[in-house]
């Protein structure tokens, strides 16, 4: 049977990781854990994207339509404001598991509210870059849609 095809898409200051607020993020940065999670899910073929812009995340989230078996996303700031972001999940067929590297709900008010939980299958929030890893495993056991 074909690799099941996941990319993970991360937005807004995620490229800063390991030199932006390490005690909450930690000290690495995510090119160097994308190594580490190709090399420890070999029956998974791994894609990573990270901007930015929400119209570049808009895009790509469009782009994986009928391409992949399922998103991470970790929209970032974007959870709490992008309505175009979750328009996008919901225009596609590819699963959404929304994941956040922070506990969400320990930190300030604002970032209580998810625009994008009500489009996505579930949420992992507050375990670290553990979380993406989290979301591999329930795609290896997701069934592929028909």
């Amino acid at each position: 049977m074909d690799k099941k095809k996941i990319i993970i898409i991360n937005g807004p200051n995620l490229n800063l990781l390991g030199k932006r607020e390490p005690e909450i993020y930690g000290a690495s940065g995510f090119e160097e854990y994308f190594l580490q999670l190709q090399k420890h899910n070999p029956d998974l073929v791994l894609e990573y994207y990270q901007s930015n812009i929400e119209g570049k995340l808009v895009n790509r989230i469009q782009e994986t339509d009928g391409k992949y078996d399922g998103i991470i996303l970790n929209a970032a700031a974007y959870t709490h404001t992008s309505v175009a972001i979750h328009d996008a999940i919901g225009a596609i067929s590819v699963p959404v598991l929304e994941v956040h590297i922070s506990n969400i709900y320990k930190r300030e008010e604002f970032r209580h509210k998810s625009i994008i939980s009500s489009k996505c299958i579930g949420m992992i929030s507050g375990l670290g870059l553990k979380g993406y890893q989290l979301g591999l495993e329930y795609f290896k056991t997701m069934k592929r849609k028909k």
